[in-house]
């Protein structure tokens, strides 16, 4: 779109210009007319321009995103397995079964203060 108005603006002004300078006898375009048609092409060229910058670096973001996902998920799967082989192979070099023993209280050799001297 910004190049379109930027096209159109610049189409405006030269053809302004043409038609005032050759239709009444050599005058000219007022000033501010040009000013503003120039202003709106070069604004509409660097909206086109800062548009397309932006699409591009979207773009390589997207992918970058794309590629960590991907490298991101290989790597998880290659830790999980390796994980779990170094798990399995501690448990069956120690020749038995691994059970789990739950940590019970120890009261024995300890005590508790709970206020005032001792």
């Amino acid at each position: 779109m910004a190049v379109v108005v930027a096209a159109v603006s610049l189409t405006l002004c030269v053809t302004a210009n043409v038609v005032v300078g050759t239709v009444q006898g050599g005058d000219q375009v007022p000033f501010l007319v040009n000013a503003l048609t120039i202003t709106a092409a070069g604004t509409a060229t660097v909206l086109a321009v800062v548009a397309e910058l932006h699409e591009r670096l979207n773009a390589r973001i997207t992918a970058l995103t794309e590629f960590l996902i991907t490298r991101l998920n290989e790597l998880d799967h290659n830790a999980g397995d390796r994980n779990t082989g170094f798990v399995e192979g501690y448990l069956l070099s120690r020749g038995q079964e691994s059970a789990v023993v739950p940590i019970g209280p120890r009261l024995h050799g300890r005590r508790a203060v709970l206020g005032g001297d001792d």
